[in-house]
């Protein structure tokens, strides 16, 4: 017994010999949480049996659960030129980083295990309706050129896009919907391509923009494209297949409604106040803006792009027609026939 509490009691000074080092770092840290007078002298040169809490770490210990801190440490090993192995260097150097708050980015969002399960659901509903109707999926880059949404949406677009500049000097963005993507792919492919194409695609996007009630900075978006088939075959097909996602998941027509667009009738409308052809298309990136940003905002834009006075008033009322027998009615009497 004797022998053994001698083994016992020469294990921490050989300690002491063997790590001078960890003795230098870890002694003066050391603080106990017993009664001191518990300890006998002989064990006072190394703390073995003290519980011992590093103050440097005290920052970490944060009531606050929402934060964490970061604690890095750096020292001097002694080992540089005219050194000595083992030479003790200066105190440990703590650097307590920034505390990092756990809430997500603003105008993004975690999904749980119960809101994953709810996505899931909803994107399978999204590809079983889509391969019904026989599209395929594709998908696209998070990280496209900017100048691909610029090119859609002009130049204001910028100020909604996450950009910036890569170390290739490139500038790229965040991909703020799938269409410029798929239309870009669309282009690549040319000729190689089997007409029709039927693709869908369910995407994240990014748009960085003030944020309403249901809108986000970042979102998904389930598109379906057809090309490449004539006249408005493709447009009522699209239309079913939204229908059919409707009644899959129990929503009526006492919950939503759907919104028509046709450039075809926006040609009309221009030609009869002798709009030049090669204003269209600057024209059409103006009417997208409709319900984003403030309706006299669009009629000086469409004036600034060459539209007439009362050529702005009589687009702006067609916009507004609700039902195809309106805008029938508002085509006769065009036509001189009301």
């Amino acid at each position: 017994m004797a022998a053994a509490a001698a083994a016992t009691a020469a294990k921490p000074s050989s300690f002491l010999i063997l790590r001078p080092r960890l003795n230098h770092y870890l002694k003066p840290l050391c603080v106990s949480l017993a009664n001191p007078s518990s300890f006998s002298s002989s064990s006072s040169s190394f703390p073995f049996n003290r519980a011992c809490v590093l103050p440097i770490l005290k920052p970490l210990l944060s009531s606050n659960p929402r934060h964490h801190s970061s604690v890095a440490f750096a020292r001097d090993n002694g080992g540089g030129a005219g050194g000595r192995s083992g030479a003790l260097g200066p105190a440990p150097v703590a650097e307590v980083i920034q505390k990092i708050d756990v809430n997500p980015p603003k105008g993004t969002r975690d999904f749980s295990p119960d809101e994953m399960r709810l996505r899931n659901w909803l994107f399978h509903n999204f590809r079983e309706v889509s391969r019904l109707f026989g599209f395929e999926e594709v998908d696209f880059p998070v990280l496209e050129s900017e100048a691909l949404f610029v090119r859609k949406a002009g130049e204001e677009i910028k100020d909604q896009l996450y950009c910036f500049e890569d170390r290739g000097n490139r500038r790229v963005a965040l991909r703020p919907e799938l269409t410029p993507s798929l239309a870009r792919l669309v282009i690549q492919k040319g000729k190689s391509l089997s007409l029709p194409v039927k693709w869908f695609a369910i995407g994240q996007c990014w748009r960085y923009e003030r944020m309403t009630r249901g809108r986000r900075r970042e979102h998904y978006q389930w598109n379906m494209d057809i090309i490449g088939v004539p006249e408005v075959m493709a447009e009522a097909e699209l239309i079913s297949s939204i229908v059919t996602f409707f009644k899959r998941i129990g929503i009526t027509a006492s919950d939503v409604g759907f919104k028509v667009s046709s450039r075809k009738v926006l040609q009309e409308v221009l030609s009869r106040y002798s709009i030049r052809e090669d204003l269209f298309g600057k024209v059409c990136i103006i009417i997208d803006k409709i319900e984003k940003i403030p309706l006299n905002d669009i009629k000086e834009e469409l004036k600034a792009a060459g539209v007439s006075t009362e050529a702005v008033e009589q687009l702006l009322q067609v916009l507004s027609i609700k039902s195809l027998t309106e805008l029938e009615d508002t085509w006769r009497c065009w036509g001189g026939s009301c």
